[in-house]
């Protein structure tokens, strides 16, 4: 005779399971913190490249 087996409390414990991981999380926050720094990065470079664009050319109209 076969036994049906009842699936909820396993699914209760995967579900508590997943719920109490950390692992993920901590890398998603790391995934968004190198995100945000290489978004101010771009900006930052792209602000200053034009005043040295200029300043470059400023000094060469001097010569």
């Amino acid at each position: 005779m076969s036994e049906k087996k009842d699936m909820g409390p396993k699914a209760l414990n995967l579900k508590t399971f997943f719920a109490e991981e950390c692992a993920g999380v901590t890398s998603i926050e790391y995934g968004i913190i190198a995100g945000s720094l290489s978004i101010a990065i771009v900006a930052s470079v792209n602000a200053l490249g034009s005043e040295v664009v200029n300043l470059f050319n400023s000094v060469l109209g001097n010569f």
